[in-house]
């Protein structure tokens, strides 16, 4: 059984047992905690899709670890203007492992 669930923006298709790193989330390691915007589930060849959410649906998860992506390097120039400027930016993020999902 999987599912699509949203959060921080973004969709992720996850199963019961999976690993995956989301948007950064206020909350404690070792945290379990309810995803409740389900956008579809699927069993096999079965599909529930939601209009936009699942009623009833969840998933279940727990927290693993907090933590930064590696460093995305911002590099802008323009030529023959002897301008050059340089940044970079790490965004946060929170690992969660699925435990469950209901649907």
């Amino acid at each position: 059984m999987y599912a699509v669930i949203k959060t921080g923006g973004k969709q992720y298709k996850v199963a019961a047992g999976e690993k995956i790193k989301v948007e950064q989330i206020a909350a404690d390691v070792g945290q379990e905690i309810v995803i409740d915007q389900v956008l579809a589930v699927g069993n096999g060849a079965e599909l529930k899709v939601g209009t936009p959410l699942v009623s009833g649906a969840s998933v279940k998860a727990t927290i693993v670890a907090h933590g930064r992506h590696d460093k995305v390097r911002i590099f802008k120039m323009r030529r023959r203007k002897h301008y050059q400027k340089h940044g970079g930016h790490r965004q946060n993020y929170t690992e969660l492992e699925i435990s469950a999902v209901n649907g």
